[in-house]
C-alpha cells in the first residue's frame, strides 16, 4: 500500500508539474512526510531527483507549442544556476540555520500570497495586457537578473522547484503570458533540477543523512507515474482556457503560501 501511494504521490505531482511548469517538489515532499514520517532531507533529495523527469516530458509538449521563448530561458537557467549555489550555502550557513529557516520559509509565504492575491485581483478586473510578442521581446539580461536571480536563489535555499518563483516574477516583471511563463519555467527547470538534485543528494550523504540509495529507491518509484502525467499536463497547458490554466496556478500559490506560513507560526 504505501508503494502504491508513493506512485499516486507522483501522478499528482507530474500533472501539476506539467500544466503548471514547477517541478513537483511542493507535492511531494508533503505527501512524502505523510507517508514515512518528517524526514525532510531525504524527501527533498529523492523529490529533486524527480523534478528533473516531471519537466522533461513536459517542456517537450510546451516546445511542440512553440511555447518557449529561448532567450528568456537562456537568461533565466544561466542566472538561476549561479545564484542556486548561493541559496545553498545560504541555507547550510549560521545566518538560516534551524528555526530561522522556518521563518524565512514563513515570510516567502507571505509573497506568494501577495503574488497570488494579485494575479487574481488582475484576472476578475481582466485588466492586463500581454501577449507572446511581449515575451519574444524580452532581453536575455532583464530575465536573468528580475527572473533567475531570485528563482535560483529561492530554490537552493528552500529546497522548492523554480516554477513557484519564475511563473510569477515572468509575468508581473516582465510581462509575458502565463502560457509562455509556465513553458519557459518548465525548460528552465530541467538545467536547475540537475545542480539542485546534485548539490543536496551530495549533502544528504556527506552529513550522514541517508546513503545515496534511499532517495534513488524513492525517486525510482515516483518517477513513472510522475512523467506519465507531467506530459499529458504539458498538454493540457495548451488546450485548457488561459483563465483556467491561470486560476490552477493561483490556487497552488495559495495552497503554498498557507503551508509555508502555517510551518512559520507553529515554530512560534
Amino acid at each position: 500500500m504505501p508503494l502504491l501511494l508513493l506512485a499516486l504521490i507522483g501522478l499528482v505531482a507530474g500533472l501539476a508539474g506539467g500544466l503548471l511548469g514547477i517541478g513537483g517538489t511542493i507535492v511531494m515532499i508533503p505527501g512524502m512526510n505523510e507517508l514515512f514520517g518528517p524526514r525532510q532531507h531525504l524527501h527533498q533529495a529523492a523529490a529533486m531527483i524527480v523534478n528533473f523527469f516531471i519537466v522533461v516530458p513536459a517542456a517537450y509538449q510546451h516546445a511542440r507549442a512553440r511555447a518557449i521563448h529561448w532567450p528568456v530561458v537562456r537568461g533565466i537557467a544561466a542566472a538561476a544556476v549561479v545564484s542556486v549555489l548561493l541559496g545553498v550555502a545560504a541555507s547550510e550557513s549560521r545566518l538560516f540555520a534551524g528555526r530561522n529557516q522556518v521563518y524565512l520559509a514563513g515570510l516567502f509565504g507571505v509573497f506568494m500570497f501577495c503574488i497570488g492575491a494579485t494575479d487574481l485581483y488582475r484576472m476578475l478586473r481582466r485588466s492586463e495586457q500581454t501577449s507572446p510578442e511581449v515575451a519574444a521581446a524580452v532581453p536575455t539580461w532583464k530575465a536573468a537578473l528580475l527572473v533567475g536571480v531570485p528563482t535560483g536563489f529561492i530554490s537552493g535555499l528552500l529546497g522548492v522547484g523554480g516554477g513557484i518563483m519564475a511563473v510569477p516574477l515572468q509575468r508581473r516583471l516582465l510581462r509575458i503570458p502565463i502560457r509562455n511563463a509556465i513553458a519557459n519555467s518548465a525548460t528552465t527547470i530541467i538545467v536547475l533540477s540537475i545542480v539542485g538534485a546534485s548539490l543536496k543528494n551530495y549533502a544528504i550523504v556527506a552529513d550522514g543523512v541517508a546513503p545515496w540509495s534511499e532517495p534513488v529507491k524513492l525517486a525510482a518509484i515516483l518517477i513513472p507515474t510522475a512523467m506519465v502525467a507531467s506530459f499529458f499536463g504539458g498538454k493540457l497547458t495548451h488546450t485548457l482556457p488561459v483563465r483556467q490554466v491561470r486560476l490552477a496556478f493561483i490556487l497552488l500559490l495559495f495552497v503554498f503560501a498557507f503551508r509555508m506560513v502555517g510551518r512559520a507560526l507553529a515554530a512560534l
